[in-house]
């Protein structure tokens, strides 16, 4: 396998670490990589974890990347600001259940307890965290994420650049547009066609 860089420095950086290492390929791991402005400003000669901070200048064309930001804005800039030709790994932690007739995107990250099942199509640069679950036949846009213990019920329409709050769930057929922010523990059982963040059960926008 190539090389593995990790986008960020920061507490997500360090779990896409512990995942790699849950799969066993720890040893392929190069560098934790920030842009070149950050890093020469914070992070020349530092090591996380004992493992060496790079500058996005020093990827190679061997390496592969992942993503280790949470915040989705951040993390859509980061696939803008790396080469076109950058090589993004996809990550299943060895205790998630993904289907065979499930699609997960590039740069995608499923952590532990996470259950993607039948005909599912998730984007690229997905994150779902620990023990999130995305029922049958749902359709979903780029840089999806899930803090944990999501449900997404099947038969789901879920546009680009939504992020569900611990514990958020949503009744099965919703359709969700783009750039939806759904709080912790909220509850969505209508559709969701106005940008915005929505919260409290039934899910209305704050």
């Amino acid at each position: 396998m190539k090389n593995i860089c990790i986008v960020g420095t920061g507490g997500f950086a360090r779990e896409v670490l512990f995942l790699i290492d849950q799969i066993g390929i720890f040893e392929n791991v190069r560098a934790f990589i920030e842009p070149d402005h950050i890093f020469n400003e914070k992070w020349k000669d530092k090591y996380i974890m004992d493992i060496p901070v790079l500058a996005f200048s020093d990827l190679k064309e061997s390496d592969k990347v992942s993503i280790g930001v949470a915040d989705i804005r951040l993390r859509e800039l980061t696939t803008q600001q790396l080469p076109i030709s950058t090589e993004y790994i996809t990550l299943v932690h060895p205790r998630a259940a993904v289907s065979r007739w499930a699609s997960i995107g590039k740069g995608g990250i499923v952590t532990a307890g996470c259950i993607v099942t039948t005909q599912v199509n998730i984007g690229s640069h997905c994150q779902l965290n620990l023990n999130s679950t995305v029922g049958h036949d749902c359709a979903i846009g780029e840089f999806f994420t899930t803090a944990p213990s999501v449900n997404i019920s099947g038969i789901c329409t879920l546009g680009n650049r939504i992020y569900f709050g611990t514990g958020a769930a949503t009744k099965q057929g919703i359709t969700i547009c783009d750039d939806v922010i759904i709080g912790m523990g909220a509850m969505v059982v209508k559709n969701i066609n106005e940008q915005g963040t929505y919260v409290g059960i039934p899910a209305k926008k704050n």
